[in-house]
Formats: C-alpha cells, sequence, structure tokens
C-alpha cells in the first residue's frame, strides 16, 4: 500500500523535536505513587501507543496486561519481594548491589500495592495456535523492549509516573496471571501520579555529545 505522509516544514519540525526533548528530560522513574485513581482510558492508549512498536517479521510478540485488582497487586508484590529478599542477600553479587546503593533500592517494593495500576509486560516467546501448534517468533527481546520504550514515553507525555520492575526471576507473574505457557514476563510497570512526598535520585544523565558519535 502507498505511504506518503504529508512532510512537515522544517521549521514545525525543529520546534516540535526541542519541545519534545525538553518533555523528555523531565521523565524521572518514580518509586512513591499515590493512591489517586488515573484515567484509565490515558493507560489505554498509552498501551495501543506501545503497540504501535515495529517488531521481527511483524509478529508483535507482546502481552500487556493491565493489572488494576488490589488483591492481585498484593499477591504480586508478596511474590516479588521473596524474589527480591534473595536477591538482596547476595544472588545478585556484590557489584550488582554496589551499582543499585546510590538508588536506595531494597526488597521492599511498595509502589507495586501504592501504584493504582500495574502495566505486566510478556513476551511471546512462540506463537501458540488454539491446537497446541507453535511457530517461533524471531527478534522476541528486541521488538518488547521497544515496544516498553514507546510505552514508557506516551505515559509520560499523558502526565503519568511510571517505574520498570524487573524482579528476577519472574516466573511467578504468569502463574499469578494465569498467562499461557508461550508467554515470559518482560517487566512489572508500576503506573500512576506521584505521590505528595515523591523524592527521587539527584542523577545526572550522560549529555548528548558524550552519547552520540555521527561518522
Amino acid at each position: 500500500m502507498p505511504y506518503r505522509p504529508e512532510r512537515m516544514p522544517a521549521e514545525e519540525s525543529l520546534a516540535r523535536a526541542a519541545a519534545l526533548r525538553e518533555r523528555m528530560e523531565r521523565r524521572r522513574t518514580v518509586r512513591q505513587f499515590a493512591a489517586d485513581p488515573v484515567p484509565e482510558q490515558v493507560v489505554r492508549d498509552a498501551i495501543a501507543c506501545a503497540a504501535t512498536a515495529p517488531s521481527g517479521a511483524h509478529q508483535q510478540p507482546w502481552t500487556f496486561v493491565l493489572v488494576k485488582d488490589s488483591q492481585i497487586r498484593r499477591r504480586i508484590r508478596a511474590a516479588a519481594e521473596e524474589e527480591e529478599r534473595v536477591s538482596y542477600e547476595g544472588r545478585l553479587g556484590e557489584e550488582w548491589l554496589a551499582a543499585l546503593r546510590p538508588l536506595g533500592t531494597d526488597e521492599v517494593k511498595p509502589h507495586l500495592t501504592d501504584a493504582p495500576q500495574l502495566i505486566v509486560v510478556f513476551q511471546q516467546r512462540y506463537w501458540l495456535g488454539p491446537d497446541g501448534s507453535r511457530r517461533k517468533h524471531y527478534y522476541v527481546d528486541e521488538s518488547v523492549g521497544i515496544a516498553v520504550g514507546m510505552l514508557l514515553s506516551a505515559l509520560h507525555l499523558s502526565g503519568l509516573a511510571a517505574l520498570v520492575h524487573t524482579p528476577s526471576p519472574m516466573g511467578f507473574l504468569r502463574d499469578v496471571l494465569g498467562r499461557p505457557v508461550n508467554e515470559k514476563a518482560f517487566a512489572v510497570i508500576p503506573v500512576g501520579y506521584p505521590a505528595p512526598e515523591c523524592e527521587v535520585p539527584d542523577l545526572t544523565r550522560k549529555g548528548l555529545n558524550q552519547v552520540l558519535v555521527e561518522a
């Protein structure tokens, strides 16, 4: 099919890019959430944006589970904290623990129950037909990673805060949420508004001159 979008004038393109860069510079990972409800359609639209991500062979190997039920969120938190406890007690290794210390994180994960909604992202490692037949998916990690990046951007630009939480291992998420055997948990993303007392680490991002190489 033809694809002929209208070309944006250079001046408008420059203005939009600058404004987007400024807004994205204000994005921060939040671990302290208000209990206030968020507009559900905003989250649904953000997930719809994420689902427009490019994927290997256009197989779209992702499932987004929107968790609103407080009891399910408590089950997820309990299981995640048990895995995190083992990790912080030594499974992660000293080098990884040292890297985490400036962030002040530990095995206690209140964001999993404080945030009014969780988005649990699953990778579809292969296609599974109703009759049990299977078909390999390609570039699954890359495809789902791109989709999650687009999801975080859409949530931020819509005025919501989020956190990418990756308890390891995450097999309990498939059990708690009743997902099929071809799906593997990729990330848990609490979504909401920052709590009034919210604080974030005083971090500095690398400048453009540190991440861009022109050839």
